[in-house]
């Protein structure tokens, strides 16, 4: 299968999932949105490595998405979510909207110093990675710090596909991403283990 002809599907929903987790509230479509945004990071990855190699990526995203997802529900704090004030939304998109003209000014550069790397890889790397880190910026919850190190881990994955092609390196940043899902569900759901003993 041809996945460069993808590249642009997959950042365009890169696109649409990191504004999606940056403005949502409700934990369902932000964990859904974070699974649409692993099957765009494997379709930008299998440009540079065999299919059977990336998805391993989609894979190890799909289940700490889902990690994340069963921790936030049996925690029990499904219906305490913080509202989001229609000038809050407007702000985080202004600074989404900052972030993506900042990769587009980026992209062209970073493709020509990195010769394996496509303009599609680049800017899906680091949409992700800006997005993370503004979306880590502007948060104070637990559960949307370890959404942001996830996105910025994708956006580095993306990267760093062009360069090393390894099984192992793939194995690596797969378990790298379901350690910080697993550490996240744990730190959510270490305050009520501190209560019940």
């Amino acid at each position: 299968m041809n996945f460069e002809s993808l590249s642009p599907v997959a950042v365009g929903l890169l696109l649409i999932t990191s504004l999606t987790i940056l403005t949502s509230r409700d934990w369902r479509v932000i964990i859904g949105a974070l699974g649409l945004q692993f099957l765009g990071v494997f379709v930008l990855v299998a440009v540079a490595w065999p299919a059977n190699l990336a998805v391993v990526k989609l894979v190890a995203g799909w289940i700490a998405s889902s990690v994340l997802g069963i921790t936030y529900v049996s925690v029990g704090i499904v219906g305490d979510e913080k509202k989001i004030w229609p000038t809050e939304r407007l702000f985080r998109l202004f600074a989404a909207f900052i972030i993506l003209l900042a990769v587009m000014s980026i992209t062209p550069r970073v493709a020509d110093w990195v010769p394996n790397l496509g303009g599609y890889q680049v800017a899906g790397g680091l949409l992700l990675v800006g997005m993370g880190i503004l979306h880590h910026a502007l948060t104070e919850n637990p559960f949307h710090a370890l959404l942001s190190l996830i996105s910025v881990l994708s956006g580095f994955e993306i990267l760093y596909a062009a360069v090393e092609t390894s099984s192992l390196v793939a194995g690596l940043l797969a378990v790298v991403n379901l350690g910080i899902a697993l550490a996240g569900s744990y730190l959510l759901v270490s305050p009520g283990l501190e209560e019940t003993s």
